[in-house]
């Protein structure tokens, strides 16, 4: 299958760091998706805090291959992959996935970063990096949606560090200039919409003060020609199946085979991002 991006939204990548695509799944494979990530067992059980500067949290899991679970074939359906294929230049291997919870009321902030900023210090030489976010449930400003600085990711790698709380995040001065000279957007997303973003692109999200929950899962991906020089809690070049686009219905709410094993059980920051802002 070829990408999903239009001529137009191919450039529009390249200036702006990140495209929106509507319905990337469709509401019949959303709600499997859904219902497979909220009744898996070893998924829940791997569930960690992610704390922000005020003690609000965001509950995360992440795991290292798709596996088999209907989110595993969403992460590996040839829609996305042949996406983020065209978006890198090339062959991709999946670098880890996971899930971001905003419980009503109580979900955390996320600081201004760069996913980069982090996977620099695992190894990886270039940014021929990105990401998909997929939105479980709708996203909005009233519940944390991201936010994202337009054309930021030619900016490049900003530096990273320790900021109040537990969570690093980029330089707060680079940051403000360049929220002087980019326009800010806030990416409302209803489920099943997908952003497509490079790694270098700066972005963050407020806490959820709704009463409504804001799920989101995103597929990182890593360029097969940037395979890590270091090893590391995520992967070294994988080679990475491809499925056919109705995979992911055929599959049901399938949950992961793989047990608890298949996701990590804590979160740690490189070691080299000890520096405060």
């Amino acid at each position: 299958m070829p990408t999903l991006f239009t001529p137009e939204q191919r450039a529009q990548y390249e200036r702006d760091g990140f495209v929106i695509v509507r319905s990337l799944f469709d509401t019949e494979e959303i709600g499997l998706m859904r219902e497979a990530m909220e009744q898996d067992p070893a998924l829940r059980a791997s569930l960690y805090d992610r704390k922000d500067a005020e003690g609000k949290s965001t509950r995360m899991a992440t795991w290292n291959h798709p596996g088999d679970s209907v989110y595993g074939l969403a992460a590996r359906s040839r829609r996305v992959v042949d996406t983020m294929e065209d978006m890198l230049g090339g062959e991709v291997y999946h670098y880890h996935s996971k899930l971001t919870a905003k419980e009503p009321y109580d979900g955390g902030a996320w600081e201004w970063h760069q996913d980069y900023g982090y996977w620099y210090h695992n190894g990886c030489m270039y940014p021929y990096m990105g990401s998909v976010m997929v939105a479980l449930d709708r996203a909005n400003r009233d519940n944390g949606c991201l936010q994202v600085l337009r054309g930021s990711h030619l900016a490049g790698r900003v530096d990273h560090g320790v900021l109040p709380g537990e969570q690093v995040g980029a330089d707060l001065r680079r940051v403000e200039q360049m929220k002087k000279q980019l326009e800010l957007v806030y990416v409302e997303l209803e489920p099943g919409d997908g952003l497509f973003f490079h790694a270098n692109l700066m972005h963050r999200s407020d806490q959820n003060r709704s009463p409504n929950r804001r799920w989101t899962v995103l597929f990182c991906f890593n360029a097969a020609r940037n395979n890590p020089y270091l090893e590391h809690h995520h992967p070294q070049y994988t080679p990475l199946d491809k499925v056919d686009d109705d995979a992911v219905r055929k599959a049901g709410a399938r949950l992961s085979s793989e047990g608890a094993d298949h996701f990590r059980k804590t979160f740690s920051n490189p070691p080299e991002l000890t520096r405060r802002f």
